[in-house]
């Protein structure tokens, strides 16, 4: 169960309260007795960043984030903090928690709440825990205090529940969620958010030569799907849709080259791309943004069965380009090099891919940036680096120099699906490239998507890393159109 957020300004005598201050002043509203107010000054003395006190009627938790220069890392440690507090209301079994800052700044709320709520989730569907109190796993209700609008709360709640979703949908078992199930449910999400949806099927996708993705699913007994989602407000900013295309391989065993055993364990997560995508496209509609954006999911299974395809075949796309097939586990970009000339025929301002694409961009970064590539020049860069900072999903700009694109080149197709093993990362971004004729951006999530264990509000599994970054993203889009 997902918590209720509200705005309450009245301090509840039996909720639990989270004060969140830079220095250790103490509100009057903050209901203490002597010795508890003693006990609480002498541990923000002694430096404690989160001082819990159990009085008779309620629970006091208490944050002291310190002093940051910069106000994005501040935001970012009260996240983080907000993953020890989780961990005390579910110890006292604390149902409700009103959540108000000592500070001028009420965004200080917000980035608490942010993180209290994207710390509590959880995926239990299949435990044995799924229908029980949802008090014994974060609180029901959470009251804010703060000169904050019902519509800051409302994109707070709306950002929060686009990434519970694409993590709900990357840790769903391969067996429970293939392609048609993945289209089917998208379109339930879609419809309840204000999305237009449609659905390929593989006649459809065969009638249309897409040959990447008929290619990659010849080897599943699973048929693939082509999922189209569209946002368009009546009064959208934006003459030409933005376009985003999302890696949906619903289960990545390599194909013929199989992917070996302690790697193909979590490869129900190659389809975060196609998540990310999809949830970012929920969280704009719910937040009724003035932008017009297409999400673009070619989805199915890259499985050795069947008719799988192999090394040294040769696949005709849709966009009519010929590619060697020099690995089988090298699929994803042949899926979202079909979705992405198919971008082409809405006319795009920018198109963005966002997939788990390649061990090089893991190797890279780790979980701690996302390797983001393209030739759409320093403007959308910066306001895409701006937006990851503000929420701490940090991007690292690789070069895209156009030599790179020698590394593709086929002696026998007009490319390659795979490079030498020098710059994967960037030569996968450089055969994308390939196959739109708009400014470009792609995003390698390989490193981020999935997480072996809990870090802060990040949670085990799948970590929905790239909503909260593409959400924001577009939220300045929006603002930079409305002042032109």
């Amino acid at each position: 169960m997902y918590p209720v957020v509200e705005i309450n300004n009245e301090l509840l005598p039996d909720s639990s309260v989270a004060v969140i201050t830079d220095k250790g002043k103490l509100p009057d509203w903050l209901v203490l007795t002597k010795t508890e107010k003693e006990y609480l000054k002498r541990c923000l003395t002694d430096g404690q960043d989160v001082i819990a006190i159990n009085s008779y009627f309620k629970l006091t938790v208490v944050i002291s984030p310190g002093s940051f220069k910069d106000t994005d890392r501040k935001y970012e440690e009260l996240r983080r903090m907000a993953s020890s507090v989780i961990k005390i209301l579910q110890e006292h079994k604390q149902k409700d928690i009103f959540i108000a800052s000592t500070g001028n700044d009420d965004k200080e709320v917000l980035a608490f709440t942010e993180g209290l709520i994207l710390s509590s989730y959880r995926f239990i569907k299949y435990s044995g825990k799924h229908n029980k109190s949802s008090g014994d796993t974060y609180p029901t209700d959470i009251f804010l205090r703060g000169a904050f609008s019902e519509s800051d709360v409302r994109s707070l709640d709306n950002i929060c529940k686009s990434v519970f979703l694409a993590r709900d949908l990357v840790n769903e078992p391969n067996n429970m969620l293939n392609a048609v199930d993945f289209a089917a449910l998208l379109g339930e999400k879609a419809e309840a958010s204000g999305l237009r949806t449609e659905v390929y099927g593989k006649k459809k996708i065969e009638a249309l030569r897409m040959g990447g993705i008929m290619a990659v699913s010849r080897g599943s007994i699973d048929p693939p799907a082509f999922i189209i989602l569209e946002w368009k407000p009546e009064k959208a900013l934006n003459k030409k849709p933005f376009v985003l295309v999302g890696k949906g391989v619903m289960f990545d065993t390599g194909g013929i080259n199989l992917k070996p055993t302690n790697y193909i364990e979590d490869m129900k997560s190659d389809m975060a791309g196609a998540a990310v995508v999809a949830s970012t496209m929920m969280a704009i509609a719910e937040d009724r943004m003035d932008v017009h954006v297409i999400a673009l999911i070619p989805a199915c299974d890259n499985r050795p069965g069947l008719d799988a395809f192999v090394p040294g075949d040769i696949i005709t796309m849709y966009n009519g380009k010929t590619v060697e097939v020099i690995n089988t586990d090298a699929e994803g970009r042949l899926l979202l090099a079909d979705a992405l000339s198919f971008a082409d025929n809405y006319d795009p301002s920018l198109v963005i891919s966002v997939a788990t694409l390649t061990g090089s961009a893991e190797s890279a970064f780790g979980n701690q940036a996302i390797a983001a590539m393209g030739n759409t020049g320093n403007k959308h860069f910066n306001m895409l680096d701006e937006a990851g900072k503000r929420v701490y999903e940090r991007i690292a700009v690789m070069p895209f120099f156009e030599e790179y694109a020698e590394y593709i080149k086929s002696d026998i197709a007009e490319l390659k699906n795979l490079g030498n093993k020098k710059a994967g990362a960037i030569t996968a971004g450089k055969f994308l490239e390939h196959f739109t004729k708009k400014p470009y951006m792609h995003l390698d999530i390989a490193g981020c998507s999935m997480a072996d264990k809990a870090e802060y509000y990040r949670s085990k599994g799948a970590s929905g890393t790239g909503v909260r970054l593409l959400t924001e993203f577009f939220r300045s889009m929006e603002a930079s159109m409305r002042k032109q």
